[in-house]
């Protein structure tokens, strides 16, 4: 693989590639790093060239101080500017969690510079925002939010060697993959990186789209343009409905907004799907690509 450093949007930013051919980009979330696409830099890097950035704030990838560095509008700059800086051509983007917020909004805006979406486990921002506001379940299930919107939460994260991180890890063998060692401590030392933990919290600090709390409306607190958040781009949605912190009614009337859509459930599959059950998410893939 090779590896480097690009300048976006004012930002250093580490990656690393694998392959030569059509641009596929993967863009990780929390708390991840490039590592998460492992699997997909693999395989994709056989007939493509496939790219797998840190985000500003994780691993080896500049960390700026201050929420406002975090905000969506300043991370799809940093996604468009990182693209660009390897060519003018659209590129696939495929994405989970954090990174797939920043793709939803990244295609809505650029989708010149999208030949096709693949999102996984990643709710789109006009149903995340409708679920938050209606449905008490969803809010319920990500009241993890507001701790982690804290000042101290990085200060908790940290506590008896990244314990409460570290449980991420508990599923990804349950499609046959042996959990390496390595693979856990790479992650760690990602996690140990000086100033990532906080920056990495930061992204939760920066959005508004959240449940209500004691100190911040969330949700409740403002009405979007959801013209705003249209995707026009053909888009496959891959998800694991055993994901605990986001609900399948997520994707419930994903088409009003997103018209060329795909949608592949996982039903055994958790928020790390791509981990649990990486070739089955890589073949479903793949058969997006090859469709027209």
């Amino acid at each position: 693989m090779d590896e480097g450093f690009v300048t976006a949007n004012g930002v250093r930013l580490h990656y690393v590639a694998k392959g030569a051919g059509e641009r596929i980009v993967f863009i990780h979330g929390f708390p991840e790093f490039w590592q998460a696409w492992q699997h997909q830099l693999d395989d994709f890097g056989k007939d493509h060239c496939a790219i797998a950035l840190d985000m500003r704030g994780y691993n080896l990838s500049d960390k700026p101080e201050g929420v406002d560095a975090y905000s969506v509008d300043v991370l799809l700059e940093d996604v468009r500017a990182f693209i660009q800086s390897f060519g003018p051509e659209p590129v696939v983007v495929v994405a989970h969690d954090w990174g797939g917020v920043c793709a939803w909004h990244f295609a809505a805006k650029y989708p010149e510079l999208t030949r096709k979406l693949v999102i996984i486990n990643s709710p789109h921002p006009a149903t995340l925002y409708r679920e938050l506001k209606t449905n008490e379940a969803q809010r319920d299930a990500m009241r993890y939010v507001l701790t982690f919107r804290k000042p101290t939460a990085d200060a908790l994260l940290c506590e008896n060697d990244f314990a409460r991180l570290a449980k991420l890890f508990e599923s990804w063998e349950i499609g046959g993959h042996k959990l390496s060692p390595d693979t856990v401590a790479a992650y760690k030392a990602a996690w140990a990186q000086p100033g990532a933990l906080d920056a990495m919290l930061n992204y939760y600090r920066a959005t508004n789209i959240h449940p209500p709390g004691p100190n911040a409306p969330g949700v409740m607190g403002f009405e979007p343009d959801l013209s705003q958040w249209l995707v026009r781009v053909p888009t496959q949605v891959i998800w694991g409905e055993q994901d605990g912190a986001l609900l399948p009614a997520l994707l419930d009337g994903l088409q009003d907004y997103v018209p060329d859509l795909r949608i592949d459930r996982v039903p055994e599959g958790s928020h790390w799907v791509a981990h649990e059950f990486p070739e089955r998410v890589n073949g479903l893939i793949r058969e997006f690509l090859s469709d027209g």
